[in-house]
């Protein structure tokens, strides 16, 4: 099933599909699963920008607001990272409203614990270990722990965002999303639309901790349960491209020209419902793009590389802390002129070594490599899979 999943074909996390490709081309349901499996890649390998290592505090940061570097910074950041995630939530949603496991609450929840709950326990006690350890035997700039109470919380996320796995409340509040998908996928289209109506009221008042550390992910969760239904992802893909992208281009140009000029801290309110709207917004065009990569020479290279993102999102930021300041004495701080090199290929970089760890761990430890990748990763199968399972 590896196989298949690989291809592109497995529209949903348990591993099934609906669709093969025909020998004269690619079925719709192909296409699409191949787009989703894209869409991952895409979205996570933005999250990178997000993270990426300036070799900056907050002081020397703020001071270099308005430079060159600091807005192509914000651009990657928010064209590729901010931008891109909300997708990963919607698809979230559209998969869970098709999958059949809803049926069994019990063994549903069992599977969303072991494959989003306990791996992101394990990465935030890897980043304890190797960050934390780094800084108090190597003298690494990087949190350390304050007491037991701060360790369980970096941990298991109970009250506040970590400090070092600070992408982790994705996954923390996806999984409370599972949790009560059940639920969510019987109620009718109206009592959805009201779910996230209140969840997006939330994100723009700026609640939600320490329920849900971030509360659009309940919005476009539900979104994405409205999407399968509604039918959204094939009407977008039967878009124009440059339609689809246009609202995304005029909702990013605010954004950028509120972050650089205004900054984060002046009209917070306004800020939050303008970042919920462009994010929306970057979902479709983010869609449409994919789709169109799912039909095109790229396809074979996204999806061989796709089941690595989930380890990717786990371990990035454990190797931007571990290795971005060794690279940084290469490149160089932000600021310098090589910078903006460093700053660009960090997202394939970061791949590289999230590979190499991955596929290393597949070959000599597969039970560990399944584990820490949520089933994405296991021992490579002798020969391709036969049968195809229908949902």
């Amino acid at each position: 099933m590896d196989q298949l999943r690989a291809l592109g074909l497995a529209n949903n996390q348990d591993g099934r599909v609906s669709d093969i490709p025909k020998r004269d081309g690619r079925t719709d349901g192909a296409r699409r699963s191949a787009a989703i499996a894209i869409a991952r890649v895409i979205c996570i390998l933005g999250v990178v920008y997000v993270h990426a290592w300036t070799g900056l505090n907050g002081e020397a940061l703020k001071a270099l607001r308005g430079s060159g570097q600091d807005n192509l910074r914000w651009l990657l950041m928010e064209l590729f990272g901010r931008s891109a995630v909300p997708l990963l939530g919607l698809i979230s949603g559209w998969l869970v409203a098709r999958s059949q496991t809803t049926r069994d609450w019990g063994r549903h929840v069992r599977r969303k614990a072991r494959t989003i709950l306990l791996p992101m326990v394990l990465w935030n006690i890897i980043a304890i270990i190797l960050v934390s350890g780094a800084a108090w035997r190597l003298g690494l700039s990087a949190p350390m722990p304050q007491s037991g109470w701060w360790a369980i919380d970096e941990i298991f996320i109970l009250t506040r965002n970590p400090d070092i796995n600070v992408q982790m409340p994705f996954l923390r509040d996806l999984f409370l999303c599972m949790v009560a998908a059940p639920l969510l996928v019987r109620m009718p289209n109206w009592s959805l639309g009201l779910v996230a109506a209140v969840a997006a009221g939330c994100h723009i008042a700026g609640f939600g901790p320490p329920v849900l550390m971030r509360a659009s992910i309940l919005v476009f969760f539900t979104l994405g349960i409205l999407a399968q239904r509604g039918g959204w992802a094939e009407r977008v893909a039967s878009r124009p491209m440059l339609l689809m992208a246009v609202p995304f281009a005029l909702l990013m140009a605010v954004q950028l020209y509120h972050a650089v000029t205004v900054g984060d801290d002046a009209w917070p309110v306004a800020q939050r419902a303008l970042d919920l709207t462009l994010r929306v917004a970057a979902a479709v065009a983010f869609w449409r793009l994919a789709w169109a990569l799912a039909d095109s020479p790229a396809r074979p290279m996204l999806l061989r590389i796709e089941p690595y993102m989930f380890f990717l999102f786990c371990a990035h930021l454990i190797l931007i802390w571990l290795l971005g300041p060794v690279l940084g004495g290469l490149f160089g701080k932000m600021g310098t002129p090589f910078y903006p090199f460093y700053l660009i290929l960090q997202p394939v970089m970061v791949l590289g070594a999230t590979v190499a760890i991955g596929a290393g761990l597949r070959r000599v430890a597969p039970g560990t490599a399944a584990l820490l990748s949520g089933g994405r990763l296991k021992r490579p199968e002798p020969q391709a899979v036969s049968r195809v399972v229908t949902v």
